[in-house]
């Protein structure tokens, strides 16, 4: 099967499948399956459920290729959500699987989802081999489109180890002409040539191959591929100082992982987010997105994205002045950075380790690392930290200015080399008051102002309201159409904020406000924000907040204060002719009154003051009216253009959170009616309607859980060591001649039967044992914690169960029936607890119930091993020779390990 399949190659299958019957059906759902595990999680297990039911139809080997590739699916999406563990533990049983039918592909693609897992892991060399492995299989099984994925990939990987010589040893196999190549294979070179570049600080042509290798990712279903390089174009922007490009980048990754809920990629986008933040300035908003991004990767601390965002946790430190904090940052950095080996993150360790240092006066210590970080920068040829080495160096220098500017003019000239590099302006300001410390006026003239120039581009006001757009897009959980709505509402009105910023200074802080208000999913914190900034901007004796009602008939004040003092709640008809809060609601448009004498104020609303300046302003969104906000002064003309605007923003925002608000309330409640419906339907299709017992699905759901509960005592065991792991026995038991109740006493009958058979087991077992209605009259119990040497005491006590009194049926009849059992112990062997399966296990107890079928009834049967094992012939020849006993009717049954009197009584 393809490892991936492009977008037009699914749409032809699925056309496909609607005239397919049959084989032919059930081989394309197990495609299509397989190819959805990432595009559809939802649709790929409904496809793998009607597959396994006609998996049948196919030869023995390979459905259980199949249902082994369908195993790995499963895996993927456990590594997908950050349950590495389990997503290792599945992947290991299809590999066994895969091993049995000499599946060299599936093997490769297993190797590489554990490579990925070891990735995340933090652990290189795991990773490092299990690729090898991949590619091992690959290549004997003659895939050369694998082949090429998987060496790409191991040339991506040994890129964060050392960039040089990576470039070095993969340049002859992946050149940078990619004509002719598989779209799929040009996307992961592409991703390997991008990352090289992006490392070496050429970020121009790092972003041109990335793009290339993000667009293969999106049509080939590589949701997680694509988030990820999204995020790091994003990055390559950031670093040439394109914040605007860099955060068009970054909401595209945001918008593709938010759905998912994977913790990498959501971490990951909300990581590069903050770094570009901080650029721009949003330092608080950076904190409070790189806090979340941290949370959303503890379960992943090992891996190179959470290194990441220690490096940016640290630069935040020190931009916050937080220099003990920073250095905490960049040693723990360091350590986890060789822990990876993974060179790039050391020079960028010592480099921050070098600024606390300084900052903390420890001069002497932070000269040694800038130094130690500027050496290692050379080693890895990597511009972009010599120039933030030389940077720290000339911090530390401070106050000579001939050395400051020697490496400030040697940043520069690296610098120069970085294709598309945007020139901070705080360097080019550093360099020009050196300049003026030497005398040199001319040239610090001429680089104060090209770092004015500089500024412009990388600061402007339009890239920082796009920045609180997004902060403002990823607190909310509103659907995407809205949201959409929404951002342009609030970049609307982050364009008026601009133009008043140029105005007044007062104004400039619009954004950050906005920012706040936005940022709030509860009401009340929303009114809270809006009081305490319309009391610091405007005049304002009294201010109020109106919401119209559901009804659309009415406004309730839901939140006013006045001189202080909140006011109390009110309620006022939207037909009120009396009311200027209606009435701007009807009218959706700002209302300002202003009274000269304070005699005359008409509409008063009783208990409040007469206030002589009044602006009313309707909470809009789109078309929609929220309510209304009125600010009232005891000032005449307190309101002018400056404060209508300014007001007019903050209407803007507060609406935008209020809607947010509601949505997000409504969406708690639907994902909370939701759950319980789906916890409804799934606790039904777990049971079984008739006797209330669980089901076949709800046993194959749990059962592995308790398998490996009971292999932990086990595994590890010395030569003659007892065990310590909990024994699982499984009893299959069997009403006999039960086709005889239906047949002479109708189906109420055996309804009633099988319902009181259900009492009498429930007598029997323990409350956490699960008894599972097989089929028909046929019952699965596992017994949780008896132990093999009792489990016969238990089986007779069913046995004694059934037999010892009649069946009472609908009728009043007492009916007499006996019933029939078989059961085996998990581990079979405990010398050797991995040898048999558990189905293997459940299995025997099924041939054990065969057994008591032919030799009589009312009996039970145990399968148990002698000690004259030969483990690699113990399940089929056990099989084998017990089936062969049965049929010649032989009341001792002979095993492959002896023989054994098994049946009772």
């Amino acid at each position: 099967m393809e490892l991936f399949a492009l977008d037009q190659e699914l749409a032809q299958w699925e056309a496909e499948l609607s005239l397919a019957e049959g084989e032919t059906r059930a081989k394309l759902l197990f495609r299509l399956a397989w190819h959805l595990r990432q595009r559809d999680v939802v649709k790929a297990a409904q496809y793998a459920e009607e597959a396994k039911a006609l998996a049948f139809l196919l030869p023995a080997a390979e459905s259980r290729v199949l249902a082994a590739r369908w195993e790995l699916v499963r895996a993927e999406a456990c590594w997908l959500s950050g349950d590495l563990d389990g997503a290792g533990d599945i992947a290991e049983r299809a590999m066994l699987e895969f091993a049995r039918q000499h599946d060299r592909l599936g093997a490769a693609d297993t190797h590489s989802l554990l490579a990925w897992v070891a990735f995340d892991r933090g652990d290189s060399a795991a990773c490092e081999n299990e690729l090898a492995l991949a590619i091992a299989d690959a290549r004997a099984a003659g895939d050369g489109m694998r082949l090429d994925i998987f060496e790409s990939l191991a040339a991506l990987f040994s890129v964060f180890r050392n960039a040089p010589a990576a470039i070095e040893r993969w340049s002859k196999r992946f050149p940078h002409e990619l004509a002719g190549r598989h779209p799929v294979v040009a996307g992961w070179i592409s991703d390997y040539l991008g990352t090289a570049a992006f490392q070496a600080a050429e970020f121009g042509r790092a972003i041109s191959h990335l793009i290339g290798a993000y667009e293969a990712a999106r049509m080939s279903g590589q949701v997680r591929r694509a988030i990820i390089l999204a995020t790091n174009i994003g990055n390559a922007f950031t670093r040439l100082n394109a914040h605007e490009a860099a955060l068009e980048w970054m909401q595209r990754g945001l918008e593709l992982a938010r759905p998912t809920g994977w913790p990498m990629c959501i971490g990951l986008t909300q990581m590069q987010a903050a770094e570009t933040l901080r650029h721009l300035g949003q330092r608080q908003a950076a904190k409070g997105l790189l806090r979340e991004s941290l949370h959303m990767l503890a379960p992943l601390s090992g891996s190179r994205a959470f290194v990441m965002a220690l490096e940016y946790q640290g630069d935040l430190a020190l931009d916050l002045g937080d220099y003990e904090g920073a250095l905490a940052s960049f040693r723990e950095l360091e350590q986890r950075g060789h822990a990876l080996a993974q060179n790039d993150f050391q020079s960028c360790a010592r480099r921050g380790q070098a600024h606390a240092l300084a900052g903390l006066g420890r001069m002497q210590e932070a000269q040694s690392a800038a130094m130690s970080a500027l050496t290692l920068a050379r080693d890895l040829s990597d511009p972009f930290s010599q120039i933030s080495a030389l940077r720290v160096l000339a911090d530390i220098h401070a106050g000579n200015a001939r050395s400051v500017l020697q490496y400030l003019r040697e940043a520069l000239a690296i610098a120069a080399t970085i294709d598309g590099y945007i020139l901070p302006g705080e360097l080019l300001d550093s360099v020009a008051r050196e300049y003026a410390a030497v005398g040199d006026f001319a040239r610090a003239y001429e680089f104060s102002v090209q770092a004015n120039a500089a500024r412009d581009r990388t600061h402007s006001q339009e890239a920082t309201n796009r920045a609180i757009a997004m902060q403002v897009q990823h607190q909310t959980e509103r659907a995407q159409t809205e949201g959409e709505h929404h951002r342009q509402l609030a970049a609307a009105e982050a364009e008026r904020a601009e133009v008043l910023a140029r105005t007044s200074a007062t104004l400039s802080h619009l954004s950050a406000i906005g920012q706040e208000i936005t940022a709030q999913l509860d009401a009340s914190a929303v009114f809270r924000a809006l009081d305490r900034h319309v009391h610091g901007l405007l005049d304002s004796t009294h201010f109020s907040i109106f919401l119209l009602q559901p009804d659309g008939e009415c406004l309730d004040c839901t939140f006013g204060v006045e001189m202080g003092l909140p006011l109390p709640p009110m309620r006022i008809a939207l037909s009120d002719e009396n009311f200027n809060t209606a009435r701007c609601v009807r009218e959706r448009r700002e209302i300002l009154i202003e009274i000269e004498d304070k005699s005359d104020t008409p509409n008063l609303i009783p208990g409040t003051l007469p206030t002589l300046t009044l602006l009313f302003a309707p909470l809009t969104i789109g078309e929609r009216v929220l309510g209304v906000m009125t600010v009232q002064s005891m000032l005449p003309r307190a309101y002018g253009e400056r404060e209508r605007l300014i007001f007019r923003t903050l209407c803007a925002y507060g609406a935008i959170a209020l809607d947010n608000a509601a949505a997000q309330a409504q969406l708690l409640e639907k994902n909370l009616e939701l759950e319980r419906a789906y916890k409804a339907l799934e606790d039904v299709s777990l049971t079984d309607q008739l006797t209330g017992l669980r089901n076949r699905r709800f046993f194959l759901q749990h059962v592995e859980s308790d398998v490996a509960l009971s292999l932990r005592g086990y595994d590890g065991l010395a030569a003659g060591e007892e065990a310590s792991g909990r024994d699982l026995v499984f009893y299959m038991v069997d009403l006999d001649h039960f086709k005889e109740v239906n047949d002479r006493y109708g189906h109420a009958a055996g309804d009633s039967v099988l319902v009181q058979m259900k009492d009498r087991l429930r007598e029997v077992f323990r409350e956490s044992d699960y008894l599972v209605r097989w089929g028909g009259e046929e019952f699965l119990v596992l017994a949780r914690a008896t132990d093999r040497n009792g489990a016969h005491v238990v089986a007779e006590r069913i046995r004694q169960a059934v037999c010892s009194r009649g069946f009472l049926l609908p009728d009043g009849t007492q009916l007499a029936r006996t019933c029939s059992i078989g059961f085996a112990c998990y581990p079979f062997l405990p010398s050797q607890p991995r040898l048999m399966s558990w189905s293997q296990v459940v299995e025997l107890a099924d041939v054990g119930l065969y057994i008591s079928k032919h030799s009589g009834r009312d009996a039970w049967t145990a399968l148990q091993p002698t000690d004259a094992a030969q483990p690699e012939q113990l399940f089929p020849r056990l099989v084998h020779q017990l089936s062969d006993c049965v049929e010649r009717g032989e009341a001792r049954i002979v095993t492959s390990l002896g023989e054994r009197t098994i049946i009772c009584p």
